[in-house]
């Protein structure tokens, strides 16, 4: 069987070699040493390892396209934590407002959960999951063993900021709903949100 040394196996399974020493300890996995006292690790233990092992998931997520930037700091936070406690993490980047529940990323990653794929979920901040119900995700991942790791349990918005946006998004679902809509009723309601949502602006 093939053994490679610590630093590759750190590189193959993406964790950094103080993980894999302290892996060691736990029991969660072996190693031999060679007559200089070098660890050596089989790779198809390793391959193993990482096939079957649960996944540390980061979550970032933008409600608009012209956010991508913020998108791109979020990623470079989750990996810089998650590297910095020896965890291989993958990240799902999604695209949708915080009222969203069906937004592509969070679906996939909720099947995940529920499939128990995922050992840890983390986030930046708790309202990059959904803006209303994180806690009912967080409950699915308490029954699934998913732990749940913030980073930063501080709002990055005041509240007033946050309901403002809240309604914003609420206004914009229910006038593209409406806007198709040929009732002059309808459309009297479009005009009128309209005018509610240049207020808040």
């Amino acid at each position: 069987m093939s053994k490679i040394s610590i630093g590759k196996a750190a590189e193959l399974l993406g964790v950094a070699e103080s993980t894999l020493r302290r892996w060691e300890r736990e029991g969660k996995i072996q190693s031999e040493r060679t007559k200089n006292g070098h660890r050596r690790y089989d790779v198809a233990t390793l391959l193993g390892l990482r096939a079957g092992e649960r996944k540390t998931i980061g979550y970032a997520c933008i409600s608009n396209s012209e956010q991508t930037a913020n998108l791109d700091r979020q990623i470079m936070v989750l990996e810089a934590y998650c590297n910095n406690q020896g965890w291989l993490v993958e990240i799902i980047r999604d695209l949708g407002s915080g009222i969203n529940y069906r937004k592509r990323g969070l679906v996939r990653l909720i099947k995940m959960i529920c499939s128990e794929k995922v050992e840890r979920l983390v986030l930046t901040n708790k309202d990059r999951l959904v803006r209303f119900g994180a806690e009912l995700i967080f409950t699915i991942c308490e029954i699934f063993g998913t732990e749940i790791v913030i980073i930063n349990h501080c709002s990055e918005s005041t509240e007033e900021e946050d309901l403002d946006r809240d309604i914003l998004e609420i206004i914009k679902i229910f006038t593209a709903r409406l806007y198709g809509s040929r009732s002059k009723k309808n459309q009297k309601i479009v005009e009128k949100l309209q005018e509610a949502a240049n207020q808040i602006n």
